[in-house]
This record gives structure tokens, sequence and C-alpha cells, in this order.
């Protein structure tokens, strides 16, 4: 004799050994594509920064919904991280060209100058990540009160898209120019202790 459990928990077991894949899969292309957009591990990892806000979001709407996690809300958590992804990459690069025009314009020499410049970069990035949030979410609110065949799915798919967005795009453009205005400003403390131009060490030439 023997006893064994199926229907929805054997779907669960089947759909954890999957994550346990994809869940890297999907982290390591997006810094493969980060990569390749910045060159530069310390720009990755900042960008990077900006998921583990979303999923702050993303947990919370999901614990007031009282979903539990399945396949659709990894799906969800999937795509968010993505969505995450990309709206601090438009963040750093924002910040770069007014860094990078003040750095020419040899307007970078002290503590100051670095954050007068990500302030520029910040105030610039406001109204397009409002924007894309904005639109995001009139896509997939309406989704968390769809009803009819299918609605079950696309609620558990919406709500850490929905959770994780409100989430990052607060946090996002509170604490990721923070981070990179320090980086920053330790170059500058390198270029003065080291002599070296800091636009060499920026890499403004590469």
């Amino acid at each position: 004799m023997y006893l064994k459990w199926t229907g929805q928990y054997e779907q669960m077991q089947a759909m954890e050994a999957r994550m346990r894949v994809l869940v890297p899969l999907a982290l390591a292309l997006v810094a493969l594509l980060l990569w390749l957009q910045f060159r530069d591990l310390t720009e990755v990892l900042i960008v990077l920064l900006s998921i583990p806000f979303a999923l702050v979001g993303s947990a919370w709407l999901l614990w007031i919904l009282d979903y539990r996690l399945s396949t659709a809300v990894w799906v969800g958590i999937i795509a968010l991280v993505g969505l995450a992804a990309q709206t601090g990459v438009v963040m750093i690069v924002y910040i770069d060209q007014a860094f990078f025009r003040r750095l020419r314009a040899g307007k970078i020499r002290d503590l100051d100058d670095i954050i007068w410049a990500h302030m520029e970069g910040t105030v610039l990035r406001v109204r397009p990540k409002l924007m894309t949030v904005a639109s995001m979410m009139l896509g997939l609110v309406p989704l968390l009160w769809a009803t009819g065949s299918g609605a079950d799915v696309m609620k558990r798919i919406a709500a850490p898209m929905v959770g994780g967005l409100v989430s990052s795009a607060f946090l996002t453009l509170e604490l990721i120019p923070v981070v990179y205005t320090y980086w920053r400003y330790a170059q500058l403390r390198r270029s003065q202790r080291t002599g070296r131009p800091l636009a060499e060490i920026c890499g403004l030439h590469r």
C-alpha cells in the first residue's frame, strides 16, 4: 500500500522544480542585458537594486489579496523583474547624461556638484517614470477585478506586477540616486587621491 498526494499539490511540486530553473535564468538574462548596456558591473548592480524594491510591494499586495504562491504568481513576479530593471535602466541613463554633461563642462569638483548633477537627472526622470507606471497600471489594475473564464489566473499574474510597480516607482526614485551619488563620489575621491582624471575613472572615453 502507498499514499500519494495528487491534484493541486502535485502541480505545485512540478511548478517549484521549473521555477528553480526559470527564476535564476531570468535574472541571469536581465544581468547580461544590463552588462551589454552599461559595460560596468557597479551600474548593473545598482539597477538590480531596484528589483528588491519592486518585490516589497509585490509581497504586500499578495498578502492583502490573500494570494498564495502559484505558477501564475511566479509568472507575474518574473515579468515584474523585467519591468523593475527597465525603469531602473532609464533612471540610470538620465542621471548618467546629466553627470557626464557636467563632467565635460568641468563642473564636477566636489560632492555638492555630483548631487546637483544627479538632482537634474532625477527631476528629468520623474515625469517619464510616472507616465510609464501610470500607463502600466491602467492596463493591469482592471485585471484585479476581472470576472469570467481565466480571471483567477489573470488576477494572480497582475497582482505582483501592480504591487511591485507602486513600490518601485517611489523607492527607485528615492534610493537609487543616493546609491549612485555616493558611488560617483567615491570615484571623485579616488581621482583626487591618485591624480588620475575623473573622466578616465568614470569611463567617459570608453
